[in-house]
């Protein structure tokens, strides 16, 4: 389903944890206007959505909570274990490799990677941090992580190309360059916070904010 857009597997994404809310709370039916009401968007974006991988629902029905959620936890790859490596023990590192939520949802972090001899030997949540020169194909890795500094990144990512990951996580602000063959995602939460900047310097009740203009000086 190449033709499916980046936008529309995001809001899957969300559908899906609508849905296990939904679940928890002892629900069997939901109708697209609450699926839609709960992301903030239409039931028409909803439907449309949705039907782009299928038929889940019924008119006046609406949608089975359970089966829609097993049909995008398929269809999201989550009904199977990927395994996971991280590159990089440091702050972000670490604390991505003590997030639960990621083995709950079937990515299984087994190893931890990183060039720096003062981190390597270190424990963290039970994996013995090893060094990058130790990664290789021979333990399947199909995801890969990294979360180092940005002068080290495309060097990590060609590493993890050359252990034969499918696709790599890049927390590292910088663009890398990866053969077409590999999935990347980048999450640069420098550039978050600066459109988060932008939107609070930019935007108020008032109107568009102006920055103060420096006092000039007489001659």
């Amino acid at each position: 389903m190449s033709h499916i857009s980046e936008p529309t597997v995001r809001r899957l994404s969300n559908y899906y944890r609508v849905l296990e809310e939904v679940a928890a709370e002892g629900k069997r039916m939901i109708s697209s206007q609450l699926l839609a009401e709960r992301e903030g968007i239409t039931s028409a974006q909803v439907r449309k959505d949705l039907s782009a991988f299928g038929s889940f629902g019924r008119r006046g029905l609406g949608y089975h909570v359970e089966h829609l959620r097993d049909e995008i936890r398929a269809l999201l790859g989550l009904d199977r274990r990927w395994k996971a490596c991280i590159v990089g023990a440091g702050h972000i590192g670490s604390a991505l490799v003590s997030y639960r939520g990621f083995a709950d949802q079937g990515f299984d972090v087994i190893a931890v990677f990183d060039a720096d001899q003062d981190r390597v030997g270190r424990t963290l949540e039970g994996l013995v941090v090893r060094h990058i020169s130790q990664l290789g194909p021979k333990e399947g890795f199909e995801i890969g992580v990294i979360a180092t500094p940005v002068r080290a990144a495309q060097e990590v990512a060609d590493a993890l190309v050359a252990a034969g990951v499918q696709g790599i996580l890049n927390f590292a602000p910088r663009k890398l360059k990866v053969p077409a063959s590999i999935t990347l995602r980048t999450v640069d939460m420098t550039m978050e916070f600066e459109s988060l900047s932008y939107a609070l310097t930019h935007t108020s009740d008032s109107g568009p904010r102006r920055r103060r203009s420096a006092p000039r000086r007489r001659a």
